[in-house]
This record gives structure tokens, C-alpha cells and sequence, in this order.
């Protein structure tokens, strides 16, 4: 099989949904008020992650769903005290905190008119799949920002949705994954799958800091009116075109020798870094207009919970990446082998040590911003939504909505399983056009 570009079928502008109830929930427990320390990893990310977790059909789960998964959410608010608190500047301080003060998620029941088989190709990023996750919260008081927000969603054929909004201040994808085995186990009446540990001192700034290391990667506030781009992070104002780009394993696998045999050094060519070498010389080069003498930066996250010594346990529930990077030339991106573009992605991890992560934090502590380059590659291909147990089986698909943000690259697993990836990338129309004949002339050139 060789790569593919999903084109967009006629997609469904209206899934007529139809919301039912709307409300709060609760933890079943009572639970201690308590003010959450944020790290500096943290409170870069005070923004929404918005995701939509399909299932199919369950003939054992007709009506029953909505009701065991509110109840399953109502016990994750007592071992996830803060999903049911807000965020609050502290006066003294002035950090932003948690404060876990039990005020509750929000649960919204839903249905739509359309059966799960007709609402289109789940891999690619239908805007109309934003009715699918809450977004008026006009069941909440006047000002009131909750963490989480769930909806759930049922078609008409028996399968059902479920769509989630958390701030990213309250999990990285590793804890949401744990926090979602949680969730599992709860609704199926089972221990924690796992015990989550919520002491984000951990990752506190040392005192007094010390940066020791230049972090090109992290952009000042103050910087970003300099004539500077802004961060990646912000949505863009263009209109932008997206495609679905597929890479089977054998294309992985090619990618994977031809970095190998060009180069004489033994080049740590994983399939992510090569995957990632081959996104940032195509994101690099199909800027309009064209100029070689650019430097193009890209970033992609590294879990720190390994690097740090003593290391965070793996069930550490918050933010515990920090973001690689890798600089070079677009004229050096053009002309040079694969093997040097990977070799560069993976110093970009390696860089990545417990004195590195901690210099990080330390520049949190003395500069407000936030990454900045020229591309960010956020890969969701191994987090394992879909292979979450619920009562009720696991998804046949997990995606984020739609991201208007050309600057970052989303990489997903196949749907229905499998060794390749699925890229969701957004562009202009005339970079998209240069784009995707860059990544076809570089995937099949020698």
C-alpha cells in the first residue's frame, strides 16, 4: 500500500443534534477544600482541549450509558478533586491555583438525528463535530469557567459519542489517558485502574531559579509585538484548508532506511523522528513566499517524567512535557539528507535531561511566555484513547476538534487500529497546495 491524502467527501454541516438536559454533577463524596499548586508547565497551557471519543453500538447498553458514565464522572470528582474546582489567581502570589472547592463538572445529554454510519469519515476534521462537545454552558452561573465539561451523544443507530472539554491546566494526553482509565474502571464498578498522584510541588521552580541553559524555543510575552511571530499556540486569523495525510508503516519503514543509509553515523532514526523530520521539512518549505535564508524551528513535546531525578511517579496527574526543538535554514532543509534533519530532531530529545526540564521551569519562573517556532508536531499516536476499557467497549475513534492553527501538525493512529498515522495539517490553500507536493516528492525521491 503506498500513502494516501484523504479528500474531504461531502461533509455533513449539521449533525442535528438536539441537547436534552444540561446540568452539574457533583463528586459522590464529600471532598477537602484545598487550594491546587499549578507549575509553570501548567500555567503555559491555561487553555480548552476539546476531544470526541466514538463508540459503537451496544445492544447491553441501550439506554443505560448516560446514566452510568454521569455517575462514573461523579466519583472521578472525589480522586480528581480539582476537575470539580476553578481556576483562581492567587492575590498573594499572583499564580494562578486550583481551587478545589467541589462547585462541579458539567454534563450535558444529547442526541442526534443521523446514525453513527452517516455523519461522515470520523478521521477527517469535520468543523460540525464542535455539537458534539458543550460549548455555550448556558446551564452555569454568570461568569462560571468549569474544568471539565462532558456531553454525551447518542445516534439514532445505537452508537454514541462522548466529548469532552478539560482545561489543559488539568492533565498532559499521559494523565488524561490514566484520568480516562479511571473513568473506565469507575463505570464499571472496579478499583482505579490507577492511583493518581496530584503533588505538582514536584515540578515546582527551584529558589531561587536558575536558568542554565538558552531556551530559543520559549518566546517572552513582551516579545511578541517585536516584530516576532506569535506563539503557536494562537489561532489563526486566515482561512485555512485541511487534509488527512496518510503513512502506512511501509511508508514509515522507507522513511526509516533512507535516513539510515545516508548517513555514516548511526542516526537514531525511531519512526517518530523521522516522521518528524519529513513534517518539518515540508511545513518549512511550503511557506509562501519562499526564502532559504530562514531559520525554521520545530518543536514537538517530551514526557519529563523519566529525565528528572528523582523521577515523577508515571501516574503524575498534570503537565509534564516540555517542548524539544531543532533550528535550522530552510535552504539546509531543502538540499540536506534525511539523515541530518532526524539526527537533528533527535538531539532536539536528547537535549531534553533533568537539568535542561528544570531550567525550563526556571525560565517560567522569571518570564511569562510560552513555546514558539516554526511548526509544533502534537502526536497523539501512542496515548492510547482507543484502547481505553469502558462497560460499554472501546472507542472505534478518539479525535481533537478541529484546530485552526497552522502552525501545529496533529498525528493520529489509523481508525480501526493498525501500525500507521494519520496527519492532520491546516494551511492556507497555497501553502497547502506546496505542502502536499513536498510531501510526496521527499517521501518517493532517493
Amino acid at each position: 500500500m503506498g500513502t494516501s491524502c484523504l479528500e474531504s467527501s461531502p461533509l455533513l454541516n449539521d449533525l442535528k443534534v438536539t441537547i436534552h438536559k444540561t446540568s452539574m454533577v457533583f463528586p459522590s463524596k464529600e471532598t477537602q477544600k484545598k487550594s491546587l499548586f499549578l507549575s509553570n508547565i501548567d500555567k503555559v497551557v491555561n487553555f480548552d482541549v476539546e476531544t470526541v471519543h466514538f463508540f459503537a453500538p451496544n445492544k447491553d447498553f441501550p439506554q443505560e450509558v448516560a446514566e452510568r458514565f454521569k455517575t462514573a464522572l461523579e466519583d472521578a470528582l472525589v480522586v480528581y478533586d480539582f476537575l470539580g474546582g476553578r481556576l483562581k489567581l492567587n492575590i498573594e502570589t499572583k499564580r494562578l491555583e486550583m481551587d478545589c472547592n467541589a462547585k462541579g463538572a458539567g454534563f450535558v445529554v444529547a442526541s442526534s438525528e443521523f446514525k453513527l454510519c452517516e455523519i461522515g469519515d470520523l478521521v477527517y476534521p469535520n468543523p460540525a463535530f464542535a455539537q458534539l462537545v458543550h460549548k455555550s454552558k448556558d446551564f452555569l452561573k454568570p461568569d462560571d469557567q468549569p474544568l471539565c465539561v462532558a456531553q454525551l451523544t447518542t445516534f439514532k443507530c445505537g452508537g454514541f459519542a462522548i466529548g469532552f472539554t478539560t482545561s489543559h491546566t488539568t492533565f498532559d494526553g499521559l494523565s488524561f489517558k490514566i484520568f480516562l482509565d479511571n473513568l473506565a474502571a469507575l463505570a464499571a464498578k472496579k478499583p482505579l485502574a490507577v492511583i493518581p498522584c496530584h503533588d505538582r510541588h514536584l515540578l515546582a521552580a527551584r529558589s531561587p531559579p536558575r536558568v542554565t541553559f538558552p531556551h530559543p524555543e520559549l518566546i517572552k510575552l513582551d516579545n511578541l509585538h517585536t516584530g516576532m511571530e506569535s506563539g503557536v499556540f494562537e489561532a489563526s486569523k486566515e482561512e485555512l484548508h485541511f487534509k488527512v495525510f496518510q503513512l502506512t508503516s511501509h511508508n514509515i519503514l522507507t522513511l526509516k532506511e533512507k535516513a539510515k543509509g545516508s548517513s555514516s553515523t548511526n542516526v537514531r532514526a525511531t519512526g517518530f523522528n523521522v516522521i518528524t523530520a519529513h513534517l518539518w521539512r515540508c511545513k518549512a518549505l511550503s511557506a509562501v513566499p519562499y526564502d532559504p535564508t530562514r531559520s525554521s524551528a520545530i518543536l514537538y513535546a517530551v514526557d519529563i517524567r523519566s529525565r528528572l531525578n528523582p523521577p515523577l511517579p508515571k501516574s503524575f496527574a498534570g503537565n509534564a512535557v516540555v517542548a524539544a526543538y531543532a533550528t535550522a535554514k530552510c535552504e539546509e532543509l531543502e538540499k540536506g539528507d534525511l539523515a541530518r534533519l532526524v539526527e537533528m530532531v533527535a538531539e532536539g530529545g536528547a537535549r531534553i535531561s533533568d537539568e535542561y526540564a528544570k531550567s525550563v521551569i526556571d525560565w517560567g519562573e522569571v518570564h511569562d511566555g510560552f513555546p514558539h517556532g516554526d511548526v509544533l508536531v502534537s502526536s497523539w499516536w501512542r496515548l492510547g484513547f482507543e484502547e481505553v476499557e469502558y462497560p460499554w467497549g472501546r472507542p472505534i475513534y478518539c479525535c481533537p476538534l478541529v484546530y485552526y492553527r497552522k502552525d501545529i501538525i496533529l498525528v493520529f493512529p489509523p481508525y480501526g487500529g493498525g501500525h500507521g498515522i494519520n496527519i492532520i495539517v491546516a494551511l492556507p490553500p497555497n501553502e497547502m497546495n506546496k505542502f502536499e507536493s513536498l510531501f510526496y516528492m521527499f517521501l518517493t525521491s532517493v
